[in-house]
C-alpha cells in the first residue's frame, strides 16, 4: 500500500469531518435554516458580535448580565453575522438593566434585559420568543437546544457567521460540580442548568453568551459561561441561568407594559 491510505480508511475520515468530529461548527453543532429562529438578537460593538440574546417583546430582548451592551447595539432578523440582510431591523439601546446582586465572580443572577429604543415591526424573521408560564427545573437527560453566532472552534478568536445551533442535554449539577468537572469553583446552583454531551463535542462557546437555551422547545435559560479554553469538552459543559419563578417575576415587573 505504500504511503497511500487505504480506500475504506479515507472515506472513514471523510464522513467524520462530516459528522462533526473535527468540530467544524458551534462545537457539534449545524447552521440553521436562515430566519428560522425569529427570536435571536444580536448585540454588537464596534468590532461585531459581543453576545446573543432573545427578543421577548417588540422593545425588549433577555441576555446575560456579563454582556458589556452599554455601547453597544441590537440587530434582530439576521442570519449573518457580517453581512446586511432586508430582514434586519438595528436598534440603539436605551436601557441596560442587570438583575440586581448579580455576581460576577459566583456567576450568580446572570441575567439582564435591554430596552430598544424604538419597537421592532413584527415579520416571519422578526417574532418575540414567549417566557415560560411555569419555572419547571429541566431534570438531568433532558434534550435541548441553544444557538449563536459564538465561537466554533477553542482554537482563536474568530465567530461564527452564520447562526448555528446545537443539540445538547442537561447534565445534573452533581456531576457539574464534582472535582472531574466544575468541582464547586463556582458552584453550580438552581439558578442555573448545566448541559452538553458526557463525552463531549457538543457546546456553546465565546460569543454564544446571552442566548437562549430552550428544552422541548421552551426557554428555560440563557447562555452563561464554560470553562476557559474548553468549549465542548466533557469536563466542562456549558452553564445557563435558570429562568426561576424568581427572575421571571422580575421580568415581567420590569417590562410591565413599556
Amino acid at each position: 500500500m505504500g504511503a497511500f491510505l487505504p480506500w475504506y480508511t479515507f472515506v472513514a475520515v471523510i464522513l467524520l469531518a462530516i459528522h462533526g468530529g473535527l468540530c467544524a461548527d458551534i462545537i457539534g453543532g449545524y447552521e440553521v435554516k436562515p430566519h428560522s429562529r425569529p427570536f435571536m438578537a444580536q448585540i454588537k460593538g464596534s468590532k461585531g458580535v459581543i453576545c446573543g440574546g432573545a427578543l421577548i417583546k417588540e422593545n425588549w430582548v433577555l441576555t446575560a448580565a456579563h454582556c458589556k451592551a452599554e455601547k453597544a447595539k441590537v440587530v434582530l432578523g439576521a442570519h449573518s453575522s457580517k453581512e446586511s440582510e432586508k430582514e434586519q431591523q438595528t436598534f440603539q439601546i436605551a436601557k441596560c438593566i442587570r438583575y440586581p446582586c448579580y455576581d460576577r465572580k459566583t456567576k450568580e443572577n446572570d441575567i439582564m434585559l435591554l430596552q430598544l429604543q424604538g419597537r421592532a415591526k413584527l415579520t416571519k424573521a422578526v417574532k418575540p420568543i414567549p417566557l415560560p408560564t411555569s419555572d419547571d427545573d429541566p431534570k438531568p437527560g433532558t434534550d435541548c437546544s441553544v444557538a449563536g453566532w459564538g465561537k466554533t472552534t477553542n482554537r482563536g478568536k474568530t465567530l461564527s457567521t452564520a447562526l448555528m445551533e446545537v443539540n445538547i442535554t442537561v447534565i445534573s449539577r452533581g456531576i457539574c460540580n464534582d472535582k472531574n468537572h466544575y468541582n464547586g469553583k463556582p458552584v453550580i446552583t438552581e439558578n442555573m442548568i448545566c448541559a452538553g454531551d458526557k463525552k463531549g463535542g457538543k457546546d456553546s462557546c465565546n460569543g454564544d453568551s446571552g442566548g437562549p437555551l430552550r428544552c422541548k422547545n421552551v426557554m428555560r435559560g440563557i447562555t452563561s459561561f464554560g470553562k476557559p479554553k474548553s468549549c465542548g469538552k466533557a469536563n466542562g459543559p456549558g452553564v445557563y441561568t435558570r429562568l426561576t419563578k424568581q427572575y421571571l417575576e422580575w421580568i415581567r415587573k420590569t417590562i410591565g407594559g413599556a
